[in-house]
């Protein structure tokens, strides 16, 4: 019998940093089985030290799935309302169960005032692009990355309270 598991999140801690590498890189470097010109990801996701830093730059919290650390997200504000999700990743063992449909949920309940939201990810990310489009995101323009493809720029308007 399956259980729906129980997903909180909360800020990351520092002592925190090694595991939340390791599991971003599992997380990036599975995108090679959709599309990724290869294993790799966004710069730092596999240092410890990227991750640590990260933690004093934007909001990060930890994505905690049955008491267990299984991921992480960056938020950061952009100002007059509107929040940039800047990275958003799990452990592969819990794609495709629901989790990151709630951890999106939770981060929308922390950001009540939230006007709009705004993320990118790369066109051959199938499994994201699905992901943000069925959450209410839509695609706000392209821009080229310097590894030679392209990130889609998605937007999602929030209702007003």
């Amino acid at each position: 019998m399956s259980t729906t598991p129980e997903v909180t999140i909360r800020r990351a801690r520092p002592e925190e940093a090694a595991a939340l590498a390791a599991i971003s890189t599992r997380a990036f470097d599975s995108d090679a089985a959709i599309g990724a010109p290869g294993p790799g990801g966004p710069p730092g996701y596999n240092s410890p030290e990227w991750q640590s830093e990260a933690m004093g730059w934007g909001e990060y919290y930890a994505v905690v799935v049955d008491g267990q650390l299984a991921g992480g997200a960056i938020v950061s504000g952009l100002g007059s309302h509107v929040w940039h999700l800047g990275r958003l990743f799990l452990d592969p063992d819990h794609h495709g169960r629901g989790i990151g449909r709630r951890v999106m949920e939770l981060l929308w309940e922390a950001y009540p005032g939230a006007r709009r939201w705004t993320l990118d990810t790369p066109v051959w990310n199938r499994r994201t692009r699905r992901f943000y489009e069925s959450l209410g995101f839509v695609e706000a323009g392209r821009e080229p990355t310097p590894a030679g493809w392209e990130l889609i720029l998605y937007e999602r308007v929030c209702p007003p309270p």
